[in-house]
């Protein structure tokens, strides 16, 4: 029996391919083995930019010894998080509940049949106060399943039927869902408004802590609840840390899927809009101005492990990093000081997103290791960290001095002994300024010449259709047509490699071959997202149509008996560890949750095509968020986010006419627009026209023209960039 990674797609399986353990990716085959030989199943979940998943690996994965006792005792499944969220969800939520506390690497004990009667995280090789050893740990399950049998059955027995009442809270925290189907649905109109609305309304994100207060509570709250938008802004207004920015206290992570619903709600009219305004705009500077952010190249870490934003946690993932880019651009449309700011943080992190995670065929790679390997040891972060004396040889004894006070390194280091991430702390005026833009290029040019972090080459499809939806809109709203290009260049290769023969997805693929389980019901929604974004930033119809597409395929994949799920086919293994129960979370995380982009897909869509049964559908959905507006706000961000793109639209407005100065300025126009409800349509020479641009013509002579509507009221057409302006509040 040997390891069997070595041709697996996922870099962090592949990290393992060479422990002495005799690994199998996660399938029935392990569990079927472990069945025949009457032994437990180890599960290792982990991720290949993870700090601690390194160091577990070399002192136990690695080790001889241990090897051996595993592979005699136990059958071994490693688990890359990113490729197979399911099984890290439902494995994760047992963990927790069996510790009070979770993280990666995640170390669980099952039945041959998937039941988890054992968990824990990292366990070092030897025992530390509080903590027993690795090898103890394994003797300990390993006598519990010979002599105890009993117990491990009534173990996971007890567990599963705890995981299958969590399943059964989300599942009726969103209820049944009105599809929209039936006698009186009107589906694809022309989108010219002449119908009503179906329905109006008004963290990282979602930690074990805030899904926890999140299903604290009773239903009773829906019937007293006022605005959610507003309680959601009050209950944030109260976490907020008011001195270095963000919320809660360390750790911190950008807090992507609720900032985008600030966003949006600073962009309307109620009471709390300037409470919303203040604290996407206090968070979004105080990230950008951190060492979170490579002040050097680009891109935000994934967290930071104080409450002051000074030492990251270094892995650079990619589902960061595009949210990030997306709510810079989006932020940099708001009135004030920050616009340039945030114009600059966008352009940076998309411009870092294309050399550092851009992969030869287009797609973008998983993540950047927070590890780099310096004479065959993990340094975390030893690509980014400075000591005083290093800038000083680096720059000369004077900007060296400067700069070091200028980032906050200091003699004694943040993160090593001696050396610091650059920490601004603030952001740049005046001689400052200047001073970093004149030595910044030699600080990078020396950066790159040491040693940098490995690099997770996989692709998984959601998060690239999230990629190409930042891409777009940053294009569009920068004005940087190189980042449409770029979102063009991946939206084929989604379309090429991910998206199959029967509409759906396959969730990964390495060097241009996809492998692996279907897409979930985020990589649809996601890549929805993308393809829509696409179609408003290009006007090119085949955009829209993949996404009107994948959005139907979704709702038949992943509705079932008018409930959602996150998957299509869930493993056996899977569905015996939650009881029975099909899986679903409706509540962020560290991306938006699947229903809440599933949601947004169809408000998106149905603005263009006036498809009543597809809002009505998003409406009904997105009712769990109201409830938990004001208790968590940061487990349903993206929903509320949604819901105000709901209550303030459709926003619709079509351009057409022949190619001109005044055309380019009217979409110039819609795109400084910050409306949450607002989509555009672009009529284009030799493309099909979608449904929002019929009967729509250009001016008499030919010129361009411009038709808004607001929740399908239309105002008179608009011949010249004044008059769209006025319409559109500007």
């Amino acid at each position: 029996m040997t390891n069997r990674l070595a041709g697996e797609p996922s870099a962090y399986l592949r990290q393992h391919a060479d422990n002495p353990v005799h690994w199998w990716a996660f399938g029935d085959d392990p569990f079927a083995e472990a069945e025949s030989r009457n032994v437990p199943v180890f599960l290792s979940i982990g991720y290949a930019a993870c700090h601690w998943c390194h160091v577990m690996a070399g002192e136990s994965f690695e080790d001889e010894e241990t090897a051996r006792y595993l592979n005699e005792n136990f059958v071994s499944i490693k688990v890359d998080r990113e490729e197979r969220p399911d099984v890290d969800a439902v494995y994760m939520n047992a963990t927790q509940m069996m510790t009070g506390q979770g993280g990666w690497p995640m170390s669980v004990f099952l039945t041959p049949d998937g039941r988890t009667f054992f968990a824990g995280t990292y366990f070092p090789p030897q025992p530390m106060p509080g903590m027993a050893s690795f090898r103890q740990v394994l003797e300990a399950v390993q006598d519990a399943w010979t002599n105890r049998r009993d117990q491990v059955e009534s173990s996971a027995n007890q567990l599963a039927d705890k995981l299958a009442e969590a399943m059964d809270f989300n599942r009726n925290l969103l209820g049944q869902v009105e599809t929209g189907a039936g006698p009186t649905a009107q589906t694809q109109e022309t989108a010219s408004g002449h119908y009503e609305p179906a329905v109006q309304m008004a963290g990282t994100g979602a930690t074990k802590a805030t899904k926890a207060t999140a299903a604290s509570g009773s239903t009773e709250a829906s019937e007293t609840a006022g605005d959610p938008a507003s309680e959601a802004v009050e209950s944030l207004l109260r976490d907020e840390d008011p001195e270095y920015g963000g919320f809660g206290n360390a750790p911190k992570f950008p807090p992507s899927p609720v900032l985008a619903f600030l966003l949006r709600h600073a962009a309307g009219s109620s009471e709390s809009t300037a409470e919303a305004a203040g604290l996407a705009s206090r968070t979004l500077e105080a990230m950008a101005s951190s060492a979170l952010y490579d002040q050097l190249e680009g891109g935000f870490a994934r967290y930071a492990v104080d409450r002051q934003w000074s030492v990251p946690h270094f892995e650079k993932m990619l589902y960061d990093n595009v949210q990030l880019l997306r709510l810079y651009a989006l932020w940099s449309r708001l009135p004030g000081p920050h616009q340039e700011l945030a114009r600059r943080i966008a352009g940076e992190t998309a411009q870092w997103m294309l050399s550092g995670l851009g992969l030869p065929d287009d797609a973008f790679a998983s993540s950047l290791d927070a590890d780099t390997v310096v004479g065959g040891e993990h340094i975390e972060g030893g690509s980014y960290i400075w000591s005083r004396a290093g800038l000083r040889e680096v720059l000369g004894d004077h900007d060296g001095e400067m700069v070091a006070n200028l980032m906050g390194v200091s003699d004694r280091g943040t993160v090593t002994g001696d050396g610091s991430a650059l920490h601004p702390g603030g952001v740049l005026e005046g001689e400052d300024a200047q001073l970093w833009e004149r030595v910044r290029p030699v600080l990078v040019e020396a950066r790159r010449r040491r040693a940098q972090p490995a690099r997770d080459e996989k692709v998984v499809a959601g998060w690239n259709g999230l990629a190409v939806a930042g891409l777009a809109e940053a294009g569009a709203i920068l004005g940087r047509p190189e980042f449409i290009a770029a979102a063009r260049r991946t939206a084929v290769y989604l379309a090429e490699v991910h998206l199959n023969d029967d509409g759906g997805l396959t969730r990964v693929s390495h060097q241009g071959r996809a492998q692996g389980i279907a897409g979930l019901l985020e990589d649809h929604a996601f890549c929805a997202d993308g393809f829509l974004s696409l179609y408003a930033a290009t006007g090119e119809r085949q955009w829209y149509d993949l996404a009107s597409n994948l959005l139907s395929s979704a709702a038949e994949r992943f509705l079932v008996d008018g409930r959602l799920q996150d998957s299509s086919v869930e493993s056996s293994r899977l569905h015996n560890a939650q009881g029975g129960i099909a899986a679903v979370d409706p509540l962020d995380n560290v991306t938006p949750s699947g229903t809440a982009a599933f949601a947004e897909g169809l408000l998106t869509e149905s603005a263009y095509s006036g498809s009543v049964q597809n809002r009505t559908l998003a409406t009904s959905v997105l009712r769990y968020a109201g409830p938990l507006a004001g208790r968590a706000p940061r487990a349903v961000g993206s929903a509320l986010a949604a819901m105000e793109a709901a209550a303030a639209g459709p926003v619709q407005v079509a351009v057409a006419g022949a190619e001109s100065d005044e055309r380019q300025e009217m979409i110039r126009t819609v795109w400084s627009c910050a409306s949450p409800g607002m989509v555009l349509a672009v009529e284009q020479p030799g493309e099909l026209p979608v449904p929002l641009l019929h009967d729509r013509p250009a001016a008499a002579d030919g010129s361009a023209r411009a038709y808004v509507c607001r929740k399908m009221v239309c105002q008179l057409p608009a011949d010249t960039v004044g008059q769209l302006r006025s319409q559109l509040g500007l």
